[in-house]
């Protein structure tokens, strides 16, 4: 039996702290990463020992009718190294989110609040928390400006 690194984490951290890690996940695209996306990070692994991040696929993207400037693989990559991360997976469908609250453990689920009370049905799971977006910042706000800056 190989052992990734993540489950030897997990298992070292339960024989060594005797109890179990209260696992927090969270979704999103993660394109453009700003300083929101690392603050609603940095919130989210505060609240637990062990943060997955569920990041949108290019094909689930297209069936938002989103399009990301950065591939899934590089947008995994800029996440990976961001030291709040402890786990990235792939999102594909909107309806896997109670398989992979349930499959992984999870204690909490967290989006920003612009979610409100969009996944409020996942409480008979987890506990729900709906985190405040960093004031002024977004990727369609950096997205509309950079198209503003190229046209003049």
């Amino acid at each position: 039996m190989i052992l990734s690194t993540c489950e030897i984490s997990f298992a070292f951290y339960v024989v060594a702290y005797g109890g179990k890690m209260k696992k927090v996940i969270t979704y999103g695209t993660y394109d453009l990463l700003h300083v929101g996306h690392i603050n609603l990070l940095k919130r989210a692994r505060e609240l637990g020992d062990y943060l997955i991040v569920v990041l949108s696929s290019d094909e689930f993207n297209t069936i938002k009718h989103k399009t990301a400037y950065h591939s899934y693989e590089d947008r995994k990559t800029i996440l990976e190294a961001v030291r709040y991360v402890d786990e990235v997976i792939p999102e594909f469908t909107w309806e896997q989110k109670i398989d992979d609250v349930v499959d992984n453990q999870v204690d909490t689920f967290v989006m920003g609040d612009d979610w409100e009370g969009q996944f409020d049905f996942l409480k008979d799971y987890c506990e729900v928390v709906y985190l405040p977006r960093t004031e002024g910042i977004s990727t369609t706000k950096i997205k509309n400006d950079l198209n503003l800056g190229a046209k003049k």
